[in-house]
């Protein structure tokens, strides 16, 4: 028991190919060059092509934030969260904190109090993230826009690209309370806006984390709660059109 309190992450092992290559980030003004934006073809949940591209974004340019919620499991608290931005040019990028896994694991989530997880951020096309969950995974996705205005959302973005600069040089482990994908997100958020994200059971049970984000006024919408869930799964629409050059505008029409 002792060794675990010598233990030290790492971002060098035998990683899962899909979670190989880390993210990085060139900032000049607003421009932000991304390097190894991750674009994986999936044939099945296990199986796929892991592509890479590197782009630049305009930051002064985002039009929209959606916060994505995909419950999984036995239990409704379970859920992976994650944020996409969109910009004028009509290209979207999605941040989605996560397990690094070695090659052979799987997720356990008793593991991560033992740090046998590093934790990344995946900086992806939504051709990967969204349609590895929707059309592989076959879990439900929800996308929920955001009233977030352009400033608050340049800033998040730039918040965000910074953990992922830190995140490639320092390496940290994935815990199950402290440092999940939904615990860094609202770290983010209250790094940027006036909208404090109190610490909450629906943080640690991101399964709930949409009825807190719709409570705090959050997400843009007018919609009684009990219908948002209904308004904003996304799961036909990404079947639909898996292969349409408008994917990312098909699943939001």
């Amino acid at each position: 028991m002792g060794g675990y309190f010598f233990v030290s992450p790492t971002n060098s092992a035998h990683w899962s190919p899909d979670q190989e290559k880390l993210s990085s980030a060139t900032i000049n003004g607003d421009l932000v060059t991304i390097h190894n934006v991750r674009n994986a073809t999936y044939t099945t949940e296990t199986e796929y092509d892991v592509a890479y591209y590197d782009k630049t974004y305009d930051v002064s340019k985002i039009q929209s934030v959606d916060y994505l919620v995909e419950p999984f499991g036995d239990f409704s608290g379970s859920a992976h969260t994650f944020l996409s931005f969109g910009f004028a040019d009509g290209s979207y990028v999605s941040l989605s904190v996560e397990i690094r896994k070695k090659v052979g694991q799987s997720f356990n989530p008793w593991l991560t109090f033992l740090k046998q997880y590093e934790l990344m951020y995946v900086v992806a096309d939504e051709r990967d993230v969204v349609k590895l969950r929707t059309n592989f995974r076959k879990d439900i996705v929800y996308m929920y826009p955001t009233r977030i205005d352009q400033a608050h959302a340049k800033k998040l973005f730039l918040s965000m690209i910074n953990r992922v600069n830190e995140l490639s040089q320092k390496p940290e482990f994935y815990n199950l309370f402290t440092n999940t994908c939904t615990t860094n997100i609202v770290r983010h958020v209250n790094e940027i806006s006036e909208i404090r994200v109190p610490f909450n059971y629906r943080v640690l049970m991101p399964g709930y984390s949409d009825k807190l984000a719709y409570d705090l006024g959050l997400l843009d919408t007018d919609l009684p709660y009990e219908k948002i869930r209904e308004k904003y799964k996304i799961n036909e629409k990404a079947e639909k059109y898996a292969n349409d050059p408008d994917f990312s505008k098909k699943i939001r029409e």
